[in-house]
């Protein structure tokens, strides 16, 4: 439902922009609703998630960003006016951030009690969503279906079969009450940031989610403004995306337990950056859209990997996860903006040259996601 609720959103930039006139510079500090929102839900979430357990949060949170939905959809279509349509996207933004990072706590602590590579299935979830949400909004935009019907009948379907899905997890543990040693536990979270390896995952995770956020938020505009594409095509395109990157998730976890973090890491990084380089040099559509899809294959395991290797350390791991999640997150939402308000000046596609320096730098620091031998 994660996935699923952005990339309805995604999916109807184009005719967002259209309908509002807005330039891309605005479009760029439009998203950046999304990115506040997600930074401040970031800053409560370890606070929230300790205080209402995983599930609770998950329910309130995804309630939060369906509603945050429907309202940028009725604001769109009834009262566009951009400052509102901010403030509505700062809810989306803000939901789904604590959302995401409670879902990926808990999926690492998962697959370290189990000992097998679950991270990529996790994320392949969420791309499965994110794919079903791009076709559901190129299929919309097809049929000339308007935005606020749209967006509203999706906050509606999340909240509705999201909540069910909910009732299957297990309770939260209840709050429990502060120890003596719980300044310990703060300061252990703070330690994370310090930690060289983490801060090197981290980076990892940077390079990849800026990529990832990059083409959620811009790589439908950039084929519409740079190859001519109509608005349902570079909706099509970015389901073409989302695709691509799911299958690579769906394949991660057998290709890691194969062949190790490192290797794949690299590959992954090597099919990001050819990908990048054909959507911004490629002189046909065909070639960039081809492009898009070794992109969606290389960007698919930094982040799901990234936090594997966050959790190797089982007592440090909820603040080892925290801190690469916060960083992953961070890239993935104020990244975009950035590419918004530099592509107002020189034009996206060249803009996503500052995209494939980040993903070189990801490829150099793969070692670090390297597993710590035992003893």
């Amino acid at each position: 439902m994660s996935g699923f609720i952005f990339a309805n959103w995604a999916a109807r930039v184009p005719n967002v922009r259209d309908i509002l006139g807005a330039t891309t510079r605005e479009m760029g500090l439009l998203i950046l609703g999304i990115a506040i929102g997600a930074i401040v839900g970031l800053i409560a979430s370890s606070h929230v998630i300790a205080h209402l357990g995983p599930t609770t949060s998950i329910r309130w949170f995804m309630t939060t960003a369906a509603i945050g939905l429907a309202l940028s959809g009725l604001i769109v279509g009834l009262v566009p006016n951009f400052w509102l349509l901010v403030v509505a996207l700062f809810v989306i933004g803000a939901g789904n951030s604590i959302l995401d990072v409670s879902m990926n706590l808990s999926g690492a602590d998962a697959e370290r009690r189990i000992g097998k590579t679950l991270m990529p299935l996790f994320h392949a979830f969420f791309s499965f969503g994110t794919m079903l949400g791009a076709g559901v909004g190129a299929l919309t935009e097809q049929l000339g279906i308007p935005v606020e019907v749209h967006l509203t009948a999706v906050g509606a379907v999340v909240l509705v079969i999201g909540l069910h899905a909910v009732r299957s997890l297990p309770p939260s543990e209840k709050p429990r009450a502060p120890e003596p040693g719980e300044a310990a536990g703060w300061r252990t979270r703070l330690a994370a940031w310090t930690d060289t390896r983490v801060l090197l995952i981290g980076l990892i995770v940077l390079g990849m989610a800026f990529t990832e956020g990059t083409a959620n938020d811009w790589l439908s505009l950039s084929m519409v403004d740079g190859y001519g594409l109509t608005n349902p095509a570079g909706a099509a395109v970015f389901a073409l995306f989302v695709t691509a990157m799911t299958i690579g998730r769906v394949c991660g976890g057998a290709l890691l337990d194969r062949f190790g973090r490192v290797p794949v890491l690299v590959g992954s990084a090597m099919l990001a950056f050819a990908g990048l380089l054909l959507v911004i040099i490629g002189p046909t559509a065909p070639i960039a859209i081809a492009g898009t899809v070794l992109w969606g294959l290389g960007a698919a395991l930094g982040f799901p990997v990234g936090m594997s290797a966050a959790a190797d350390d089982p007592e440090k791991a909820t603040a080892n996860v925290a801190a690469v999640a916060t960083i992953g997150y961070v890239a993935f939402l104020v990244g975009p903006p950035l590419i918004g308000l530099l592509g107002d000046e020189v034009g996206l596609r060249k803009t996503f040259l500052v995209v494939l320096v980040l993903v070189a730098v990801a490829l150099l620091c793969s070692p670090a996601a390297r597993k710590p031998k035992a003893g």
